[in-house]
């Protein structure tokens, strides 16, 4: 046997089992990072459009997968699908964290914010930070952000005009269902009736309720405005959801890969609000020309009224103490 030359083949063999194994473990380091995302928005919507472009800017190391319209997890689900590891990522409502984190309930109330970059400008706040480290820690999630999506607005049927809550008095105003809905119809002076959305037309039509309230987007694809004679630009909750990540998968990314993840939700939501805004200013103009009355009650005596009936309320127990100071101070 010569051994020289087995020995030359052996190393030879060995470089190149080597060299496989190398190819083999760069292309799993390379692997991109799935990550399926629930959101109950439909496609159409802008925050759809925010998604995908989140999902372009980390097309590089990550796959982003979407699933739109509740059809993965249902509406109120995509939390505990979090929690439980089947779902990595969810754009979901802070009432759905308030459900199980009390102190969170705050961020739900009525004239808490006063309008989006308000919102934005409380989750990049130290207090905000405090927030989203409950949710972290108490909920399971990781909060890159707020999706916002509109304020609402009281819109009634009767020309009535309102300036102050009083002036709801009596107004079966449709809230959606749960107490805590209900609560808020109270808070804004009106009579709070719980109506399916997909009713709200019809009970409008029929006198069945006499207002309801909503992002005028809503107004807008739902054609309330033409069973409406006004609407009363209360901006009692600016709406948004959470763009969240499962805790445990923040946690197992990279801090490279924290930051590339961070910084295309960031771009992403930013676009995603400035679509929303420059669309209400121009549903505003096509809500007038339709001809409603649009305009501004005594927007301070309603802020009033809505905070101290939260404070007074079972609500407020679980609320850092001056919470809403700190908050209108930003």
């Amino acid at each position: 046997m010569n051994f020289a030359i087995s020995r030359r083949k052996f190393l030879a063999g060995s470089v190149a089992i080597g060299a496989l194994a190398g190819t083999s473990m760069a292309a799993t380091a390379q692997e991109a990072v799935t990550l399926k995302l629930s959101a109950v928005f439909s496609e159409q919507d802008i925050r759809a459009g925010m998604v995908k472009m989140f999902a372009e800017e980390l097309k590089d190391g990550f796959k982003v997968e979407a699933f739109f319209g509740g059809t993965l997890f249902k509406q109120g689900t995509e939390l505990v699908a979090l929690q439980r590891g089947n779902l990595q990522m969810g754009n979901i409502a802070p009432q759905d964290i308030a459900k199980q984190v009390p102190e969170w309930s705050v961020l739900t109330s009525a004239y808490l914010f006063r309008d989006a970059a308000h919102v934005r400008a409380f989750f990049a706040s130290d207090i905000g930070a405090e927030f989203k480290a409950m949710a972290e820690e108490k909920a399971g999630v990781h909060i890159l952000g707020p999706t916002y999506f509109g304020a609402r607005q009281v819109g009634l049927k009767s020309d009535k005009k309102i300036t102050t809550p009083a002036d709801l008095s009596g107004v079966k105003l449709r809230m959606p269902g749960g107490d805590a809905w209900q609560f808020l119809g109270e808070a804004l002076g009106a009579n709070p009736v719980p109506m399916a959305y997909a009713e709200v037309y019809t009970g409008l039509q029929t006198g069945a309720i006499d207002g309801q309230d909503n992002p005028l987007p809503n107004v807008k694809n739902m054609k309330f405005y033409e069973v409406m004679s006004q609407i009363v630009m209360t901006s009692h909750l600016i709406g948004y959801d959470l763009l969240t990540i499962s805790a445990e998968v923040w946690k197992g990314l990279s801090p490279e890969q924290q930051a590339k993840v961070q910084a295309a939700a960031d771009k992403a939501m930013q676009w995603s609000e400035e679509q929303h805004l420059a669309q209400e200013k121009t549903l505003l103009e096509e809500f007038k020309a339709a001809g409603l009355q649009i305009y501004e009650p005594d927007v301070a005596a309603f802020r009033k009224f809505a905070q101290e009936k939260y404070l007074a309320s079972d609500l407020a127990k679980s609320w850092p103490e001056g919470i809403l100071d700190k908050v209108a101070a930003l």
